[in-house]
């Protein structure tokens, strides 16, 4: 009599599952290679895309994550310690999807990727999670982005606006400012907590040194900017899938404060940075290679584009029925010698809703922010900006184009006529006032007080070394004899022809007083 195998197999399954019912069975598998963060697990056939897995090493318990669906065997990346995970070591199935902790209680904290403390105020006292990889909500549950969100930098705030839900890269390359772009629009946030306006800031530190994220934790709690903020770090140091998953878990915590209105709270609004998002790719890089995926342009896997497009379309301005939250993106990129058209800046380029892109040439200068106005754009534009400030920023983005054209042209040597000449002196004078220090946001009503002087033609005989002196000294003006002024701006947040009469008095008045510094 021939056996047949197939008989005996299903005669097995049903005694097994009849034996299953009665007793708490999970899928368990064995390391059959590891590596740097990922592994090769042999006998987990039921495992699903992206469930969690949990390897039993001699120390103790460490989670992992499927990534690859092979025939025979699962390629996994491992979280945590993956130097403890040997060949031969169990793996169970856990049938999840990764979660973090969310909340209030994460507020001030620095966390790693999984939601774990990493500095030393204990533990996090949360009970909520939420899962990491959602999908992005789609256009019906969405509203266009028409809320300001101040940066408290003028030139951004000016010509480049950010809105709530927008998502706007921070483009160019190292040392050039772009963590100092998105650091002040974190402690320009503090104006508006406590109030509805408030904003929670997550800051995602990808693949930097210790000491650059416990410098920007350290300017953070110094201008009391941690209240409001929370910091996701996942450094150099750490192993290839805590930095892919870094950015994740940020959105993931600041998704949970933009749905907060759906339950009949009050609507918060959450601004994510990701810094930055080229080190991201560079791990996923890895983790694809080491998986044998194939790779396709500089070496990353074709679906490099949906790791970063997964992530920045969850940014979103949500309908009324859904609270009417927000969450901002504001990613940032690291180009190679100004190269915008390499492959992960382009790819981010195109999915982002416009740039602001840092130039080492102005940064050298003592341009500072060094916006490149030209090669910078915001595809939300005058929406999101109040309307005192749309006014008067038309004039001043051509204001500077004009200056920069005249400039190359003045530099030939050429005798230039009068009216060129006043062109020339008022563009100086708007890249004297445009240029602030770090870690020093405006208001909105002295943004908008100092470009309404400088487009207005009141700095043009002010000396170009005197055009910051003399801005201080007129806000501070705009805070005791000019105040009624002020308040009225602040109120309005428009400028109808008498408030612009008023203001040019009062630029007027203080000017008359005014004497430079020898």
């Amino acid at each position: 009599m021939k056996i047949k195998t197939d008989e005996i197999t299903s005669v097995i399954k049903q005694e097994i599952a009849q034996f299953s019912a009665e007793l708490e069975v999970s899928e368990v598998g064995r390391v059959v290679e590891v590596g740097d963060g990922i592994a090769r697990v042999y006998g987990l056939a039921k495992a699903m895309a992206a469930e969690m897995l949990e390897f039993q090493t001699s120390s103790g318990p460490v989670m992992g994550q499927v990534f690859n669906l092979e025939e025979d065997t699962v390629g996994a990346v491992i979280y945590g310690d993956y130097l403890s995970v040997k060949e031969g070591d169990v793996v169970k199935a856990t049938g999840r999807l990764l979660e973090v902790p969310v909340g209030e209680a994460l507020l001030g904290r620095v966390v790693d990727p999984l939601g774990r403390p990493l500095d030393d105020a204990g533990p996090i006292q949360t009970s909520l999670f939420r899962k990491v990889d959602i999908i992005a909500p789609g256009i019906a549950e969405r509203q266009p982005v028409h809320e300001p969100l101040q940066t408290g930098i003028k030139a951004i705030d000016a010509m480049i606006p950010i809105g709530r839900g927008q998502r706007e890269l921070i483009i160019g390359d190292r040392k050039t400012g772009k963590t100092a772009v998105a650091i002040d629009t974190i402690i320009n946030q503090k104006q508006y907590w406590g109030t509805p306006d408030a904003v929670v800031c997550i800051y995602v530190a990808v693949g930097q040194k210790e000491s650059t994220v416990a410098g920007v934790v350290e300017t953070l709690k110094k201008n009391g900017a941690m209240d409001y903020t929370i910091v996701v770090n996942a450094a150099s140091s750490d192993p290839a899938p805590l930095q892919y998953i870094a950015p994740y878990t940020g959105c993931t915590m600041g998704e949970y404060f933009m749905w907060q209105g759906k339950d009949g709270k009050t609507p918060k609004h959450a601004l994510c940075i990701y810094d930055d998002l080229s080190k991201q790719a560079v791990a996923y890089r890895q983790l694809s290679l080491l998986l044998r995926r194939p790779p396709g342009r500089e070496a990353y896997p074709g679906d490099v584009f949906y790791l970063h497009s997964r992530l920045l379309e969850r940014a979103t301005k949500l309908s009324n029925e859904n609270g009417a939250g927000s969450l901002t993106a504001l990613p940032i990129i690291e180009t190679q010698e100004g190269d915008v058209s390499a492959y992960i800046p382009t790819n981010v380029i195109s999915i982002t809703d416009g740039q602001i892109y840092l130039e080492p040439e102005l940064f050298f200068s003592g341009v500072r922010p060094a916006i490149n106005v030209g090669i910078s754009v915001s595809r939300v534009g005058g929406n999101a900006q109040v309307k005192a400030m749309k006014k008067i920023a038309g004039s001043l983005r051509l204001d500077l184009a004009s200056y920069r054209e005249l400039e190359a042209f003045a530099q030939l040597g050429t005798e230039l006529d009068k009216a060129t000449q006043r062109q020339l002196d008022r563009g100086a004078r708007m890249v004297e006032l445009l240029k602030q220090p770090q870690y020093v946001p405006f208001t909105i009503t002295d943004q908008v007080i100092s470009i309404f002087a400088g487009s207005k033609g009141f700095l043009d005989d002010v000396p170009g070394n005197q055009v910051s002196a003399f801005e201080k000294a007129m806000l501070e003006f705009f805070q005791t004899g000019g105040k009624p002024v002020a308040d009225e701006l602040t109120q309005k947040k428009a400028l109808d022809a008498d408030l612009e009469k008023k203001l040019s008095d009062a630029i007027g008045r203080f000017k008359a007083g005014w004497k430079p510094k020898a």
